[in-house]
């Protein structure tokens, strides 16, 4: 059973180890090569001094001088695409093959039940699949490791789905999409059609929803700097002033990033009269970021409101993360074995 599985997907096989060995020596070179970038810019032994600001400065300099030093934020985007690719040419064809032409009468009557036949390929290829994903995301994470660590944007949407093991998770539910997909179809191309677009929404639904998986924490902390000042000022030279305050929390996920009043409600605009300490003359120059603008604030009431997820729950989101594709994919399996049963 296993050499059949073999023969039938052996063309994939060869492809996907190809397309590894390519990677991995692309990506080998470039993350030796951004290594040696970072410990010669200082920013190792800089965190012992307090002053890093001139080592990334300069690192970040040197990494976007050459496209060597891009490579593994290109490949990592490609990355989002592999559980994709997979689940497309992988899963889809696995039963659509000989769903399509009518072979499967004749392969499940050699000796072999069409539940193991169908067990042993999706326990093959998914794993395969997983291992694939896995090594590929290895390349990416450890060789854009030193850029993460200066950016740390880990938890950052377009980056987290890129990094570590979540295109494990991935993989895996794509091929078992692939293969119910086929199963309800048993066509190949609008079942790769249908693999695709599911896949595309799952994705997206997950991106919008991983916030929740774990509460996020709420800090309230006086406004000591502004990113912006936006000043609408009435004829008679009082208006209203929306301000949004500076964040200050590397590598952390903000997720809102709020004015609240004396009460703790959240609000768009505060009220600036003519004269007086929040005024055009205190708070309309530098951005708002003026000591007496700043003190006005805090004693009219007004505070920072922010809602985060912090950097130290990378793995969590991550494991929980792996752990609902791999949920999906045993009950999509699940489905398979179930209807497989029921095909005339």
């Amino acid at each position: 059973m296993l050499w059949i599985t073999w023969r039938q997907f052996r063309a994939q096989t060869i492809v996907a180890a190809a397309a590894l060995a390519m990677t991995a020596l692309v990506l080998g070179l470039a993350g030796l090569h951004i290594a040696h970038q970072y410990n010669s810019s200082g920013i190792a032994t800089c965190h012992a001094r307090g002053d890093c600001a001139a080592a990334v400065s300069n690192f970040l300099t040197q990494v976007n001088s050459s496209l060597i030093n891009h490579l593994p934020l290109l490949f990592g985007t490609a990355l989002v695409a592999v559980p994709a690719i997979i689940g497309i040419f992988w899963g889809a064809p696995l039963l659509t093959r000989e769903l399509e032409p009518g072979t499967h009468r004749l392969a499940w009557t050699q000796g072999v039940t069409r539940t193991r036949w169908l067990a042993v390929n999706l326990t093959v290829i998914g794993l395969a699949a997983m291992a694939a994903a896995g090594l590929f995301s290895l390349l990416v994470t450890w060789s854009a490791s030193p850029i993460d660590m200066v950016n740390m944007n880990w938890l950052q949407p377009a980056v987290f789905s890129e990094r570590a093991i979540a295109p494990v998770g991935y993989a895996a539910f794509a091929v078992a999409l692939g293969a119910a997909a086929g199963m309800l179809v048993r066509r190949t191309v609008p079942a790769m059609a249908v693999t695709l677009a599911v896949f595309t929404a799952v994705q997206f639904a997950m991106r919008a929803l991983r916030q929740y998986l774990i509460a996020p924490v709420h800090l309230i902390s006086p406004i000591t700097a502004v990113t912006s000042t936006s000043i609408t000022l009435s004829p008679s030279g009082a208006g209203q002033m929306s301000v949004t305050g500076a964040v200050n929390m590397p590598g952390a996920w903000i997720l809102a990033n709020d004015t609240i009043n004396a009460v703790g409600h959240a609000v768009n605009d505060i009220p600036i009269a003519q004269t007086g300490a929040l005024s055009l003359q205190t708070c309309g120059t530098a951005q708002g970021n003026s000591q007496a603008c700043l003190a006005a604030l805090s004693k009219s009431g007004y505070r920072q409101l922010v809602t985060y997820q912090p950097a130290s729950r990378f793995w969590a989101f991550q494991w929980y993360e792996t752990a609902i594709f791999l949920a999906l994919a045993l009950a999509l399996a699940g489905f398979c074995l179930w209807r497989i049963r029921r095909l005339s």
